[in-house]
Formats: structure tokens, C-alpha cells, sequence
């Protein structure tokens, strides 16, 4: 299997308001490997460094030490970002702009020729089901719809790697459906999605294999199988990696 995400000793320090100008480790040697085709979950609680890890990847902020690379290609070259597709947890769009004109102002962001740009907005219409939407202003839409629309942006220029931060947050059991579907659909394609997310039962039913870090630190990878071997589910593996004991409330 190759390859496409890897860090090595990956460190991430800044200084910290909140500890009067200290120096706090977001990232402290991570290892990671993520390859073709793969479905990886990026799992951690609130500030274990998933976030930070995705800026390092799309060069939005610095790293401090060690590496990481996409398709063997460094980071911080604007090259090694040219074949991935990025949806952040919160996502911001024109709403008063439909589906269809989002889609194609990405798609000229990207030098797509208007032919190539018509058969690729009306495939990812149909993919993330918004076809009957796609005249509607953004504004209309629900939560999921705008999701969903997220998803179709960050597919625009048919990228061969997919970064999801949170893509379920918020969303209804359906809309998690339809993202799941998605995801599922991507893999098919021979898409690589890498991906964080709190919803343990998401992850456990779509990925190929999971990285748990939490302060900073890589605490287990491996399949989901692997992951949960010796425990009910995932979420029961997941708090007792993070040192978290699982009491019933009195």
C-alpha cells in the first residue's frame, strides 16, 4: 500500500496567552501513515492536536521540527496540495450564491475549462444528491444540504485526497447518513479520505483504520478490529486509551 500522508516526528510548539507566553506543545513526534484508498479516522478529544495536524498538512501553519509530506512531496511546497480536497468543520459560503454558481467559481479557481467544469458540477450534484437544489440559494438550505455542498466543493477539482475536519458535526442521524453514503461512494471512486470526528459510531462503521492521539501524542493505530479488540465498541477502546474511566452517573 503507498503512502500518500506520512509525518515523521512531527512537532508543533507555539506560545501560549493563556500560559503568560510559555511555550505549549500542540504536537509532540507524531508518526502517521495514511495510505491510497484508505479511509482514516483521525480520532483525539478537544485539543489533543487533530486540528493542528490538518493546518500542518494544508500549510496553514508552520511546523516546528520533524516532517510531513503529501504523494512524498513536502508540505510546505505549494506543489504537495495540489491533488488534495479540504472541508473545514465550519464552513463559510456566500448564501445568497446557489449550488451551482459555488461550484463553479471553485471550478475557476482551478483553471477548469467551462466543458469540464459543466460535466464536473453536474456529477457532484448528483453524488452529494443536491440536483434538485442546485438553482436554490445557499441560504435555504439546512444544515446537512450545506454539508453536503461543502463536500461537492472540496471534490471540484477531483483531488485524490480528501481532509475532513468534523464533516458530521452537527448534523441530524440523517444528514450523518447521507455524509457516511458519501464517504462510502469516495472509497469506491479509489478517493483517499483522512478525517477527525466525535462521532465514535460514524468512524467504527466507515473506516479502514483509526489513529487515537490525545495530548499531542500518538496513543494507537490500527484497524478498527484492532482498535476495539478486548472492548464492547469503540467509544469504550477510545476512553480507555485516553485515560478516561467509563463510571455510571449516581
Amino acid at each position: 500500500m503507498t503512502a500518500i500522508l506520512r509525518t515523521e516526528k512531527l512537532r508543533v510548539e507555539y506560545r501560549s496567552r493563556e500560559m503568560r507566553q510559555q511555550t505549549k506543545v500542540a504536537l509532540a513526534g507524531l508518526d502517521l501513515e495514511v495510505g491510497a484508498g484508505e479511509v482514516f479516522g483521525f480520532l483525539g478529544p478537544n485539543g489533543a492536536g487533530k486540528t493542528t495536524t490538518m493546518n500542518i498538512l494544508l500549510g496553514f501553519v508552520p511546523l516546528t521540527s520533524g516532517s510531513a509530506s503529501l504523494f512524498g512531496i513536502d508540505v510546505r511546497q505549494p506543489i504537495a496540495r495540489q491533488r488534495i480536497g479540504y472541508l473545514p468543520e465550519l464552513t463559510y459560503y456566500y448564501k445568497f450564491l446557489t449550488a451551482e454558481e459555488l461550484l463553479r467559481f471553485y471550478a475557476k479557481i482551478f483553471g477548469l475549462a467551462r466543458h469540464e467544469a459543466d460535466q464536473r458540477i453536474a456529477e457532484l450534484l448528483k453524488l452529494v444528491e443536491l440536483e434538485h437544489a442546485a438553482k436554490r440559494p445557499i441560504k435555504s438550505y439546512s444544515k446537512g444540504m450545506q454539508q453536503r455542498v461543502g463536500l461537492a466543493q472540496s471534490l471540484i477539482n477531483n483531488p485524490d485526497l480528501l481532509i475532513l475536519d468534523e464533516p458530521t458535526s452537527g448534523l441530524d442521524p440523517l444528514g450523518r447518513m447521507k455524509v457516511r453514503e458519501i464517504i462510502q461512494r469516495l472509497k469506491e471512486q479509489g478517493k483517499t479520505v483522512f478525517f477527525s470526528s466525535h462521532e465514535l459510531g460514524e468512524v467504527e462503521t466507515v473506516c479502514d483504520r483509526v489513529a487515537i492521539v490525545h495530548q499531542g501524542e500518538l496513543k494507537a493505530v490500527g484497524t478498527v478490529a484492532e482498535i476495539t479488540a478486548g472492548h464492547e465498541n469503540l467509544e469504550k477502546a477510545f476512553l480507555k486509551i485516553v485515560g478516561v474511566q467509563n463510571s455510571p452517573l449516581p
